[in-house]
């Protein structure tokens, strides 16, 4: 099929690899422009544009896709299908009406489930042990196109939103190939979402990553492995933000929450509901990041001493 790619994470890169491996043919990929990164501010490109130059394949940055010359571009190309991978900008119905076989959407999450910007976060954070890939055909909405296919797999306790990005990057990359196959044979039956079902993964904000000492150990452990790298979990130390990179949870209580415990050469946090935070990778802001054990010897806390806004 003659295709038209729009993306511009890592996590779209795959895809547009294994659709060109595939034998389908690129008409051209859309990504977001060049952004200054970094403390020097210099350009940096999108990995789909890395993807996309490495395969020799035309490369369009626009501001806007909605603009009448993008649109009449892509009209101008007639490609039967457009895909589309975080690409981070809002597809308008003047580009939707184009293709024949419409817009593939690639998201990562079993919708109707968090549908929305950031679902694999949110999937971790809030705990879930099972999460995957849908495709979906884009319409006026957000994310709330009919499916098409799906693929699961499990989140392991530990896991983090970069272990899982990858994994689902890999899968979503095949499912696109299926789907297409698919759809080029009349052998996929869209399947309209069940709205009453559907949750929302908001884009991530620095606010979200602060720790509440009075949850429980399993909750805050969630959301840290869930919001990294960034917002990441974090919370405050003598008045410094102290960042939280790997814990584990235990069903022990070790008294008022943000209590700092140490047992042996384990830092423990008394958590909400009966529960400890064992962390076991932290950082100062401005410093390394280092195991527990280093952080214990170089600091000295003091069991009783708290962490957490409330009590600096």
């Amino acid at each position: 099929m003659r295709f038209v790619f729009l993306g511009t994470p890592a996590f779209a890169s795959p895809t547009l690899d294994r659709l060109v491996s595939a034998g389908h043919e690129c008409a051209g990929v859309w990504t977001q422009p060049d952004r200054p990164k970094g403390r020097g501010q210099r350009l940096s490109v999108s990995p789909v544009k890395e993807a996309a130059s490495r395969l020799g394949l035309a490369i369009h940055q626009p501001e806007r896709i909605r603009r009448p010359e993008q649109v009449e571009m892509l009209a101008s190309l007639k490609a039967d299908v457009m895909v589309v991978v975080g690409y981070g900008q809002i597809i308008p119905q003047s580009i939707i009406d184009l293709p024949a076989f419409g817009i593939i959407n690639v998201h990562a999450s079993l919708l109707p489930k968090y549908r929305g910007a950031a679902p694999i976060q949110w999937a971790i954070a809030n705990g879930e042990t099972v999460t995957g890939v849908t495709t979906m055909l884009i319409n006026a909405g957000l994310d709330t196109g009919d499916m098409l296919l799906k693929a699961e797999t499990p989140i392991g306790p530990d896991e983090t939103a970069e272990d899982v990005s990858v994994r689902l990057a890999e899968m979503g990359a095949d499912l696109a190939v299926r789907t297409l196959a698919g759809i080029e044979s009349k052998k996929i039956q869209p399947e309209p979402q069940d709205d009453s079902q559907a949750s929302w993964a908001p884009v991530l904000k620095r606010e979200y990553g602060l720790i509440h000492w009075d949850s429980s150990a399993f909750a805050v452990h969630n959301r840290a492995r869930g919001f990294r790298p960034w917002p990441g979990a974090y919370t405050t130390y003598r008045n410094q933000r102290l960042h939280i990179w790997a814990s584990k949870p235990h069903d022990i209580s070790l008294g008022p929450p943000g209590a700092i415990h140490i047992e042996g050469r384990k830092l423990m946090i008394a958590c909400g509901g009966n529960t400890a935070l064992e962390i076991q990778e932290l950082q100062l802001e401005g410093r390394k990041r280092v195991s527990a054990e280093a952080f214990v010897n170089g600091h000295r806390p003091g069991s009783g001493e708290m962490l957490g806004e409330k009590n600096n």
